[in-house]
């Protein structure tokens, strides 16, 4: 039976949850409170990436996290504050950096990463999309022999899931990459992976859902949810009240204040991420991470990206000049014949990732609310997992049977 159903977010977990609503025969309303034009589904690297296995709330993170707490240029940042939402965040991060928990999550999020990679795939065949989808894979490219280690591990886990990966020389490395000057000592490589022009996508997708009906209201803010009987019966914006059979929540790192509308908490925090580009040649041909920079390259359609950090800060634009500068300097170092502008770093772009506290998506239905379903938290897997979230999401609010084990992704999950 075909439905009246509000997304609320126009990001990439939005927008490919209104696609896939749409396709099952739904009506569909998207509400996003920006241009839908930047943000984190606009900035990311574009990996479509099942190699990254291992959940962001794993051993040693919060120990790490606390040494770089006082350097403004490391790759994760957590600023302290004396916010309760934040201290409980942090506390149950904190419980959930253990072997124990990595070694569940990852067969769940190999598969909801494979999934999403192949719909991309589906989704530009069946709509005659155009943008960027390349099957490149990603190379983990490292300076010291410790970092070599840690990809030797991660490459057999990821083999053990019936992934394609395996390590690399420099000199196999160096020739993939003929044209970049590259100073490393080796690295690992994930054939499994593959990467995109989020912008392209973002912008074939919207202008699809628009010609097939569905109505986007960008610019709109929701600002309340009525609640009568554990259902919502209105949604409230800056500009009207909706009324829908079905309400779907993805509004990222907003997620959480409108979620306190509801008898329902959803304890994240926002992660800032930063990206830099160039027109210039750099002579880099494949998607690359510097695994002790922490810093993600991505050959794009017309550029080349670098992306990196990740800032829990609060909700904020800001740009952090520092962290900048850093990922420049990344690049510099692995990559020496590769200078950075002063105008490209002052044209950096930043987008903020909703972080969970096991490093885990909320997909699914909570307790709180019959006729909502939550589809946030997807931290930096979100351009990876927006398609797989969609068609789960669908299934959900269909009743049918989810293509995946979905128990770890339970909104109501308890830390």
């Amino acid at each position: 039976m075909a439905k009246e159903i509000v997304v609320i977010g126009g990001g990439i977990i939005g927008l490919s949850c209104a696609y896939f609503l749409h396709k099952a025969g739904h009506q569909v309303t998207v509400v996003d409170r920006s241009k839908m034009d930047g943000g984190a589904s606009y900035v990311n690297a574009g990996y479509l990436a099942p190699s990254h296995l291992i959940p962001l709330a794993a051993p040693g993170v919060m120990k790490q996290g606390l040494k770089w707490m006082f350097n403004p240029k490391s790759p994760l940042y957590i600023k302290p504050r004396l916010d309760p939402s934040f201290l409980k965040w942090s506390w149950a991060f904190n419980k959930s950096c253990t072997q124990k928990h990595v070694n569940k999550a990852v067969p769940v999020m190999k598969d909801i990463a494979v999934l999403g990679r192949d719909l991309y795939h589906q989704i530009k065949v069946e709509e005659g999309f155009d943008f960027q989808l390349e099957k490149k894979g990603l190379f983990m490219l490292c300076q010291t022999d410790a970092a070599m280690q840690h990809e030797e591990a991660l490459v057999k886990t990821a083999v053990s899931y019936d992934l394609k990966a395996r390590m690399m020389s420099s000199e196999q490395v160096k020739a993939h990459m003929p044209k970049a000057c590259l100073d490393i000592v080796g690295g690992s490589y994930f054939e499994c992976d593959h990467h995109t022009t989020p912008s392209e996508f973002m912008q074939e997708l919207k202008t699809y859902l628009q010609r097939a009906g569905v109505v986007i209201r960008q610019e709109e803010e929701v600002i309340d949810l009525n609640l009568s009987n554990t259902s919502i019966t209105a949604i409230h914006t800056t500009q009207t009240s909706l009324k829908s059979d079905e309400v779907v929540l993805a509004a990222g790192s907003w997620s959480t204040a409108l979620s306190r509308k509801l008898p329902l908490d959803l304890l994240m925090q926002a992660g800032k991420g930063y990206r830099i580009q160039t027109t210039s040649e750099t002579g880099i041909t494949y998607p690359s991470i510097l695994a002790e920079a922490k810093v993600a390259i991505t050959p794009m359609n017309g550029f080349t990206r670098f992306a990196g950090t990740m800032e829990i800060a609060g909700i904020n634009h800001q740009i952090n000049e520092k962290r900048v500068d850093a990922i420049a300097a990344g690049v510099k170092r692995y990559f020496p014949h590769i200078t950075i502008t002063q105008n490209e770093k002052a044209s950096a772009a930043c987008g903020l990732r909703p972080v969970t506290p096991d490093g885990m998506p909320y997909i699914g239905k909570s307790k709180a609310c019959k006729n909502l379903t939550v589809a946030t938290g997807h931290a930096m897997m979100g351009w990876s997992l927006g398609p797989s979230t969609g068609m789960l999401v669908q299934e959900i609010i269909d009743e049918k049977t989810p293509s995946i084990d979905m128990a770890l992704f339970h909104p109501d999950r308890r830390f």
